[in-house]
């Protein structure tokens, strides 16, 4: 699908697509980009309840995940765990530096001293690669998750990569999101039972304190919220 028809399309669906359910989302999204579109997973609770919804629907769905080679060992265990339950294979895209390079480059610890620089090297950089080979991806964004994400529709055009971008439960609550996963005895990352919301790289998340902000264990001490994939332009 040409760049102007696919914005076209958008603009003319967007409204009735807020009423869309997730099934609904991921349904038209498959029929309309096939295996040009994929799930975009850092494999937290909402990407394995979008991953669990895609298998009931496509039985050959495209997930892929970016591995900053900084990840938490449950992480890539699920991973792992994923992979075998649902039969598919997640595509790991990586930065162009490893860490041994990025650090002779740029000086270690670079997430300590300029977490946006290491954002945009390990995770904005290999995602754009990522994203100009396919026509559409899905999140696991929810509007509530933060006030950058506030006016996340379910379907949009990612102006910042170019392509379509479909949030099929953009307008869920996390209490939501975890009765799917008990429902639905989805696989999830452990952490999440140990006080960690929003899980990231292992050394810009840490657990979050009774009564602080889901988002508050991320790149603690900085003024940062997000990393810059679902920042528009």
């Amino acid at each position: 699908m040409e760049t102007i028809e696919a914005q076209a399309q958008v603009a003319a669906l967007q409204s009735e697509a807020e009423s869309w359910k997730p099934d609904q989302a991921l349904r038209w999204g498959f029929s309309q980009f096939g295996p040009t579109l994929a799930i975009a997973s850092s494999f937290g609770a909402e990407d394995v309840v979008l991953i669990d919804m895609a298998s009931r629907l496509a039985p050959a769905f495209r997930t892929f995940t970016l591995d900053t080679d900084f990840l938490f060992p449950e992480t890539y265990t699920l991973i792992d765990g994923i992979e075998e339950k649902y039969g598919v294979e997640v595509e790991r895209t990586r930065s162009e530096f490893t860490p041994d390079a990025q650090a002779a480059q740029f000086g270690g610890a670079l997430w300590a001293s300029q977490p946006d620089k290491c954002c945009q090297l390990r995770k904005v950089e290999p995602l754009k690669k990522k994203l100009a080979s396919l026509s559409a991806w899905v999140t696991g964004v929810r509007r509530d998750q933060a006030p950058t994400r506030a006016n996340t529709k379910k379907l949009e055009w990612d102006a910042k990569f170019g392509l379509v971008k479909l949030n099929p439960i953009a307008d869920w609550t996390s209490e939501q999101v975890w009765d799917y996963i008990r429902a639905n005895d989805v696989p999830y990352n452990p952490l999440h039972d140990r006080d960690y919301p929003s899980i990231g790289c292992t050394y810009c998340t840490r657990p979050v304190k009774p009564g602080e902000d889901p988002r508050a264990g991320r790149w603690s001490g900085f003024n940062k919220t997000e990393c810059g994939l679902h920042v528009k332009e």
